[in-house]
């Protein structure tokens, strides 16, 4: 089969293209990057190097593919002038016009835990919107994967361990989240793009559930603070200091609506409704071991 994989060498595409390869797939993996090319073909794979934004690019890459993998890359929170949300429809509708053009009739589309709610959802409403745009495609099979909190957003804590002793943020403690690694994503997305399908579906991904304190006590006993603790802190404060560290304000405000989700419960309503019967299998106590080397590093 011929795949083609979005996301360069991403935490999930990086993954996912060793996989296909290894099954004997015929990949290619589209890179804004030169320099990663060596690196994409060292891997099995053939480099398609251009910008998502090409819509002409996109569509030729796609063109003779069996399926295709597609995700938004993140972008830079920082950027003060950054429309995330119109980032986010942007790149959905080019690969919405790419697969429609080309004639690819199996795709997997990278979207995210909250993505089933209309409104309350933060910066998540980017991935409602793509849904959108991409569930309105004729004659192509989509599944719209959605998983919950990625592992590697705990390095965000880092410098607050290190500084304060603490996580905080305006969810956590005793609130359920659930977390999963890109490695069982990008599974998750093999089988997918193995998996005949007639129309859409959303299947969600996640390694383990845990509380806050539960997942803060395993970060805890790795880097050697076995009394760490997770606590809540009211929005505002949320936003100031996400704001006084140099983020995007209204993507600040999108942040810490989707916090305030997960602690009012209902980011998560569909993913219990729709749970996967199988968790992935890394978990956080394997994560640890990497969390406790970058914090080592500080």
């Amino acid at each position: 089969m011929k795949v083609l994989v979005t996301g360069s060498l991403g935490n999930i595409s990086k993954p996912l293209t060793k996989e296909l390869v290894q099954k004997g797939h015929t990949v290619t993996v589209i890179s804004s990057k030169p320099e990663n090319q060596k690196d994409i073909e060292a891997l099995g794979a053939t480099a398609a190097i251009g910008s998502l934004e090409d819509v002409g690019f996109l569509t030729a890459t796609f063109t003779g593919a069996d399926a295709a993998y597609c995700m938004i890359p993140p972008n830079n929170y920082f950027d003060q002038n950054l429309d995330l949300l119109a980032y986010y429809q942007r790149i959905a509708n080019n690969y919405a016009q790419a697969v429609q053009q080309s004639g690819v009739k199996r795709v997997v589309y990278l979207s995210s835990v909250g993505a089933h709610l209309e409104k309350g959802s933060g910066i998540i409403i980017g991935h409602h919107r793509g849904e959108g745009i991409m569930n309105n495609l004729s004659d192509v099979a989509i599944t719209f994967m959605r998983p919950v909190a990625f592992y590697y957003n705990l390095y965000g804590y880092v410098e607050m361990i290190q500084n304060q002793g603490v996580i905080a943020a305006n969810y956590g403690a005793d609130d359920k989240d659930v977390w999963v690694s890109p490695i069982d994503i990008a599974a998750a997305i093999a089988e997918e793009l193995e998996t005949p399908l007639i129309g859409s579906k959303v299947r969600y991904v996640a390694s383990e559930e845990l509380t806050g304190n539960e997942t803060a006590a395993i970060l805890g006993a790795a880097i050697g603070k076995p009394d760490l603790k997770w606590i809540i802190i009211p929005s505002e404060q949320m936003q100031s200091g996400l704001e006084a560290a140099g983020i995007n304000p209204n993507i600040a405000a999108g942040l810490v609506e989707m916090y305030a989700g997960v602690h009012s419960g209902i980011f998560l309503e569909d993913y219990y409704r729709n749970k996967p019967t199988v968790m992935g299998k890394v978990k956080m106590t394997d994560f640890a071991k990497e969390f406790a080397a970058a914090f080592q590093k500080g």
